[in-house]
């Protein structure tokens, strides 16, 4: 009779330690992907106050008659693009974030033109509203990139977390994929070009 209770207290303290480990790996893998949903909601955030900030800046150098319409039009048909593509957090897969990316940069690309055309217009750099947009426009872009920063640090804990034996079985088990990181344009290693 006592070999019996025996094997089943060992029994019990081995389905409360498999227990105790599953669930434990499985909520702080859930909170790993809902850091990231965050994280990723902070990228988007700050990307809206960068498309929030461009008509005020298109407006605003449009009050210079002569300043090239064709840099302008390029500008507000990169934000209607970038505002076309939406990503969920429960879709961030790499084309899903490629194809944001793109979008974005896009808009990048767009505004660095038109911020290096204003260099031919000193009453335009003089402006003081002007000023204050691309003060805040540069500011948009230190929090983008960082903020993307933390979204691929939070992407990189949730992947080695989900990737490291055992909770690689339990991951799997519960259907936990591999998220995907923003990554550099390719050329981005290479300094633009600026002509005046």
């Amino acid at each position: 009779m006592k070999k019996s209770w025996i094997i089943i207290a060992v029994v019990a303290v081995l389905i409360i330690i498999i227990y105790s480990n599953v669930k434990g790996t499985y909520n702080t893998i859930v909170t790993y992907e809902e850091n990231i949903s965050g994280k990723w909601a902070q990228v988007t955030t700050d990307y809206q106050r960068r498309l929030d900030l461009i008509p005020n800046l298109v407006s605003t150098v449009k009050g210079y008659a002569d300043f090239e319409k064709e840099t302008l039009t390029a500008v507000i048909e990169a934000r209607a693009k970038a505002t076309s593509v939406n990503v969920s957090a429960d879709n961030l897969n790499p084309a899903m974030i490629q194809q944001f990316q793109q979008a974005q940069q896009g808009l990048s690309s767009s505004l660095s033109k038109l911020l290096v055309t204003v260099e031919r217009y000193p009453e335009l750099k003089a402006n003081q509203n002007f000023l204050e947009l691309q003060a805040q426009l540069e500011g948009t872009e230190n929090r983008i990139a960082n903020s993307r920063r933390k979204f691929n640090e939070s992407t990189q804990l949730f992947n080695t977390f989900i990737k490291t034996f055992p909770r690689n079985i339990y991951a799997n088990i519960f259907g936990f994929e591999k998220k995907a990181y923003f990554e550099a344009e390719a050329g981005a290693e290479n300094a633009p070009e600026v002509k005046f």
